[in-house]
């Protein structure tokens, strides 16, 4: 009946994306894509996917990772704390389902420059080192925005120097390091951590991991982009080579040759074992090592550890199926009715629509609305959040679309954030800064990543490389900005309000 539940919990996600991809093939398009079948087989195969392993975090992952940071914590070590952050952060990361299929997409597209692997590997360390840099601050109690505001005004100066190729790949890294796995433990970690100290606010200390867990892999994917593309001469595949790289880069499917396709199978689920084993590593560590303690109900934990391996195997191979194709072809035929308004209105209602659902924001929404005792509405932030996103993803289309450069956008874009942290009430910015980095799923991510690789695709003088990636960097920076724009109104119209009534008396 649990898996049923959570079943039901993945089909509720993936609901907004068809309806909207429905309601524009109907009454826009009026045409039906080329393979709607495997299409439709391909979004089942996610959402038992995601199903799958949704169901085995609960079983195994979560609950251990809880019990650790409890345990650690009453332990007082700093120390400990630290590197159970670094190994917490970076286990989770390299198994991120949404950054392994960003990673496949990007090392097809530069034809290997980028290696798919090696990103996860530096994504997944940056985050590992800024968990527990995050623990250091919370600890400490330190005002989050220092972090924040040198933070961003290195990756606004590091923008600056990094190549063409690696700007919008190196933000939408940031933005899908805190996702399925990352947000639960991470959110837990730092609000428990808050609660178990004296003199912490939860809304003002407790938030923040999750924010600077996607400032600090844009600087460091950036750096290596510096590095590979250094004297490199890339112009990207040309349009349409994107489709045929993606199909020859993918996991082999089933096909005549059974015996093949079974080796292939399990060549791929080794993969997937390589992903977890991390998150295996740290857990068998510290509890075995560190707390000297025998794993509770060790079965369960191992089935729940092969649901993660066989829901990824299954996430995997429905994106290619399911999600990668419907963003492309969306994409393609948008493109082809030659009326870029309904690009804008697809893009507008795609970020809005998935966004109200996404399950990692409805979890923050209600946490900081405990955390704030009322003050903050979870509901009002997710229609904030949601807004964000759709007038995000709305921009980032209008960049690809008219061709403009990546480097202007992202820049001035984090300038405004940077201006709005200084304006900004502080209890608010670190909620809204974690409320960037949880606006894109599992699902919207390789759906978004689509959409912007088909755009560049088949736009004639794009480069898939520079102009295909980038929309999950915007669809981060503008929940910020309407929290953060949402924050400093109201408290202008609190103080008003207070002005008036000492008046009057």
């Amino acid at each position: 009946m649990n898996f049923l539940h959570t079943l039901g919990h993945a089909a509720r996600n993936l609901a907004p994306i068809v309806i909207v991809v429905a309601v524009f093939q109907m009454f826009v398009l009026q045409t039906v894509p080329e393979g709607v079948l495997s299409m439709a087989i391909g979004l089942v195969i996610v959402v038992f996917g995601v199903a799958l392993f949704l169901q085995g975090l609960e079983m195994g992952i979560f609950p251990i990772g809880k019990n650790l940071s409890n345990a650690l914590a009453r332990r007082g070590s700093l120390i400990l704390l630290m590197a159970f952050g670094f190994t917490l952060g970076f286990a989770t990361v390299i198994a991120e389902p949404a950054l392994i299929a960003v990673a496949e997409q990007a090392e097809v597209i530069s034809e290997g420059h980028i290696q798919g692997f090696i990103l996860r590997l530096i994504v997944a360390l940056s985050v590992g080192a800024v968990v527990a840099l995050g623990i250091l601050r919370t600890v400490l109690g330190h005002p989050l925005h220092w972090y924040i505001l040198t933070g961003y005004v290195l990756v606004v100066l590091v923008t600056f120097f990094a190549p063409e190729e690696i700007v919008g790949l190196a933000y939408d890294s940031g933005g899908v390091t805190t996702n399925i796995v990352t947000v639960p433990l991470v959110a837990a970690l730092g609000l428990g951590l808050a609660a178990s100290l004296a003199g912490r606010n939860p809304l003002r200390d407790g938030f923040g991991l999750v924010a600077l867990a996607v400032m600090v892999p844009m600087i460091t994917v950036q750096l290596y982009g510096i590095v590979v593309f250094a004297g490199a001469d890339i112009d990207g595949p040309a349009p349409g080579a994107g489709d045929d790289a993606a199909m020859d880069a993918d996991t082999d499917l089933p096909g005549t040759d059974e015996a093949h396709w079974l080796r292939a199978m399990g060549m791929d689920l080794l993969l997937m074992l390589r992903d977890v084993a991390p998150i295996i590593g740290v857990i068998v560590v510290f509890q075995y090592f560190v707390l000297r303690k025998h794993i509770p109900y060790l079965p369960r934990v191992i089935f729940g550890f092969v649901l993660v391996v066989f829901g990824l195997y299954a996430f995997v191979v429905g994106l290619k199926m399911g999600l990668f194709p419907i963003g492309e072809s969306m994409a393609e035929q948008l493109i082809a009715n030659d009326q870029f308004v309904w690009v804008y209105l697809f893009a507008f209602a795609i970020g809005f629509a998935t966004t109200m659902a996404e399950p990692a924001l409805i979890a923050i929404g209600q946490k900081a609305e405990e955390a704030a005792k009322g003050s903050l509405k979870g509901s009002a932030i997710r229609i904030l959040v949601a807004l964000g996103v759709a007038v995000g993803i709305t921009i980032g289309v209008h960049r690809i679309l008219s061709g403009d450069s990546i480097h202007l956008y992202i820049m001035a874009g984090y300038v405004l954030v940077i201006v709005l942290t200084i304006l900004a009430p502080k209890d608010i910015v670190a909620l809204a800064f974690d409320l960037g980095g949880v606006t894109t799923s599992e699902v919207t991510v390789p759906l978004v990543t689509a959409l912007g690789i088909g755009l560049a695709t088949h736009l004639e003088g794009r480069n898939v490389l520079i102009d295909g990636f980038g929309l999950i960097a915007f669809a981060s920076i503008f929940p910020i900005v309407t929290v953060m724009l949402y924050a400093i109104v109201v408290d202008l119209y609190e103080r008003w309000v207070r002005k008036d009534r000492r008046d009057e008396a």
